[in-house]
Parts: C-alpha cells; structure tokens; sequence
C-alpha cells in the first residue's frame, strides 16, 4: 500500500518517500507545560500517534522515530509558576510547575491510548545547542545582536514565508508582531533574550538570558532527527509564525533547502459552535472530560473528523462515541491477543488510512465489520477487534471497560475542606511534595484549587471549584 500525505509545504496529496526506510523520522511539537492540557491540546497528540502507529506498521516498529518535545521554559511558565508558588523563589516554583503539570500531561493522554514517543526532549536539557545555533545564524548573516537580544533577520532569507505561502509584506499586515526599536525589522523573531535575576537564564555571548520559543523546536529535532528529516507536525495554528520560523532557522542554519519533506497540520477545534475559551465558560481540559468519559470514547470521538477538517466538539458526538464502543466490546470481548496478531482483515482500514489518515473512512468499516459481526461472523469480530486496534482502540479488557463509572461521582464537601486544611498545612510546614500530591489528587476528581490571600488578614486560602464538561 502506497502512504499519501497532505503536505501544507506544496498544498497537495503526496506519495510519502521516506529518505531513509530504514529510520522513518517525525517530528510534533508537544506542550508548553504551564497548565493542564486541553481537548484542544489533545487532538494533534490523538492525530499523530495514531501516523506513528501506522508508519510502524508499514516500516517496522523498530524503523520509525517519533520525537515529540517538552516545553519547559517560557514566559507564561514564569508568570503561573509566580501566581500559583508565590511563596517560593521563582526557579524553585518553576520546577514544581513544570514537573507536576508534565506528569499530569503524561497521565492525562497515556488514558486516551496514546503511545510513548520514542523521544521526548526537554527544552532546558538542550540550551547549549541553543546557543550554538544562535552563534552560527549571526555567523552567517542570518541574526543580530541588539540590545541584549538577539533577533532573526526576515530579509536575510529569501525562501521565508514558503510554509504559510505568502509574503514577507502580507505576513507583516496580518500578524500581531511585538514592535520594538532594537528591530531592523517588524517581522524579525526573538532567537534570544535577556532574563533578569528573578527569570530562568543561563550565560551566554550575549549576557544572561533564555532562548526564544521557536529556536528551541529547531535544535531538538535537529538533534535527534538530524538537519533534514521526514515529517513535521502539530497544528494549524502553529504554521504561522512557529513552524515558518522553525524552518527559517534551520535552514538558513545548516544550509539545506528543507528541514522537514512532509508539513502535516490539523484543523482547529470548537466546542458546540464555539470558539473555546475560559470567558465562554466552555474550557474543557482532557483531565476533566476523563472524569466523565473513558479515555477511548474521547479518542474515538476525536477520530470521527478528519484531521484537516475543523472539529466540532459535542455531547452528542461523544455519545454516540461511547454508545459504538460499548456494542464493539460487547462483541469481540472473547477475542484473545494471539488472535488479532493478523491484519488479514484490515486491508480496507489500512487503505483509508493510507490515504492521507483518513480516519472517518476506516471508522465507517469498523460499522460494516460490527453489522457482520452481529450477524454471527466469527471472522469479522476478529477483523473488528485487529482494525479497532490500529486506531488505538479497543485496547482494554471487556470486563473492565463494562464495569467503567465516571470518577466525577456525588462531591463530598466535607472531605474536599480536610483536603484543603491538609494541604494548607502541608505548606505551611513546606512539605511541597505532600501539598502537590493533594492538588493532584483533587484535581483528578475534578475538583481545581485556587491559592490566593485574605485581604483583611494576608493569610493564605484556598477556594475550589468543581470543572465538568462543558462548563
């Protein structure tokens, strides 16, 4: 079967040419880890693993490489780290920040059947690459120093804008660009910039200070995936300035044409026809829809719209999502391991795939394998069982999936306030971890804590509140 991949470099199907068969090299770019992951958040990591899933079917598990990166070092990172530890120094308050907000992340999308990456860098592990990049563009023309800043100069690359396909002079009118006088250019992006002692820095030729968002991509998937390599993804909303800046680095960097062959964007999403947002009060993190959903019903909900289409999140959808699931449990749950080993029966599943993921398409032969399956044959319910799974569904236990209740059951007011009295005494006493644990805890039921102070007294409090879908 032939691979083809809507490519947003040449706005067209392409055949997938590997460079290399042998180490098939893709590249996402994962969370900034601030807060908790929302359903937005959640449809390129859906997307993406389930390519990861197919290229290693079709070039072996040990011939692909999916990195997918941590950002762990931003200025919205700062600015939560400092509201929600206010009482700690601002590295140490951003090291429990990042570190419990990336367990929870982890937590969250290993329930929705997502699949490890092969590698999962750290934006902070790699700033000495950081520096080594920056150095190399201003040694090529390509970056100036200004101010203590060091910037990417637009006009020095001829190809800049091939991504988003316009302009230099259409992206400056339609983009939201800091203005600064220590720019030569509107449209010239941030490669590094100064920290002040309370910010996360690090020396370097240009004075303490910390990398901008877009060269951290660039070095991570240079390191591990080398100066040229097979796909790049992540959303649509990220094609312009990110990913356009990522390739402007890179290539102006190590002097290729290309950095990624194959450019792979997801549509956005909404939630019952609307733009999410908090204002809105339709802010839906995947940690509060697995309060009230099996992991599965999400994903399968998330795969009924192709991944290039806009997504419209609804109840409805999920629904309808949960109510397929339930029936495909019910008739492959005496199907054992050894017996969907063989995707003899998966050919039309992995021919919609091939053609450009196209997820709703191979779902609709899920149903035709179901209506078979009911009709007693024994075929299709292994067929249904081994194509579900291609998809990263059906992985669990009949059993277990029956007997699934959502955790977000009766609140019990009274143990949430002993929960809170503990934690406030756990940080009183700064036993962080012990603090950080009932957080956690509570915020996997669905319950979300907000510190703040009492204005009569200055004493610490905390307020909670209860997140559910939809609202």
């Amino acid at each position: 079967m032939t691979l083809k991949l809507y490519n947003t470099l040449s706005r067209q199907k392409e055949e997938f040419i590997p460079l290399d068969p042998d180490n098939v090299r893709m590249y996402v770019c994962g969370p900034t880890v601030y807060d908790f992951a929302h359903i937005g958040n959640a449809r390129p990591v859906i997307v993406f693993d389930v390519l990861f899933r197919l290229l290693r079917h079709l070039y072996g598990e040990d011939h692909v490489t999916y990195v997918r990166n941590i950002t762990d070092v931003d200025d919205k990172i700062n600015a939560r780290a400092a509201e929600q530890y206010a009482d700690l120094p601002l590295n140490e308050a951003i090291h429990r920040l990042t570190k419990g907000t990336t367990k929870q992340f982890h937590d969250d999308i290993a329930a929705l059947g997502v699949l490890p990456p092969t590698i999962e860098p750290r934006a902070t592990d790699h700033i000495e690459g950081m520096i080594e990049m920056t150095q190399k563009l201003i040694d090529k023309g390509h970056a100036y120093e200004a101010q203590g800043h060091v910037l990417f100069d637009v006009n020095s690359d001829s190809s800049y804008g091939c991504l988003s396909n316009r302009t230099l002079d259409e992206m400056q009118a339609g983009a939201r660009v800091e203005v600064a006088d220590y720019k030569r250019s509107p449209m010239d992006f941030v490669l590094w910039k100064p920290s002040t002692g309370q910010e996360p820095g690090w020396e370097s030729p240009w004075g303490y200070g910390r990398p901008g968002w877009h060269l951290e991509c660039s070095v991570m998937s240079g390191k591990y995936l080398g100066e040229r390599f097979d796909i790049h993804g992540g959303g649509l909303d990220l094609i312009f300035p990110h990913h356009e800046n990522e390739i402007a680095q890179s290539t102006c960097a190590h002097g290729n044409e290309l950095m990624a062959r194959y450019w792979l964007h997801n549509g956005y999403l909404q939630v019952e026809g609307e733009k999410m947002s908090k204002s809105l009060g339709n802010f839906i993190t995947i940690n509060e829809l697995l309060g009230e959903w099996p992991g599965e019903a999400i994903r399968l909900t998330m795969l009924m719209t192709h991944y290039r289409q806009p997504i419209d999140w609804t109840l409805k959808n999920l629904k309808e999502a949960k109510k397929n699931l339930d029936h495909w449990y019910e008739l492959t749950g005496d199907i054992k391991g050894q017996q969907v080993d063989s995707l003899s029966g998966c050919s039309q599943v992995l021919s919609a795939l091939n053609d450009d993921l196209n997820t709703p398409k191979a779902i609709a032969q899920l149903h035709k394998l179901r209506s078979e399956t009911a009709h007693g044959s024994r075929d299709a319910a292994v067929s249904l069982k081994a194509c579900a799974q291609i998809l990263g569904l059906l992985q669990e236990d009949a059993a277990d999936w029956k007997t699934w209740r959502p955790a977000l059951q009766k609140i019990d007011e009274k143990k949430i306030e002993m929960a809170i009295s503990a934690r406030l005494a756990a940080r009183k006493s700064k036993d962080w971890a012990e603090a950080d644990r009932i957080r956690d805890d509570l915020a996997a039921k669905g319950i979300v804590l907000k510190d703040g102070r009492d204005p009569e007294t200055g004493k610490p409090t905390t307020t909670w509140e209860i997140k559910r879908q939809g609202k």
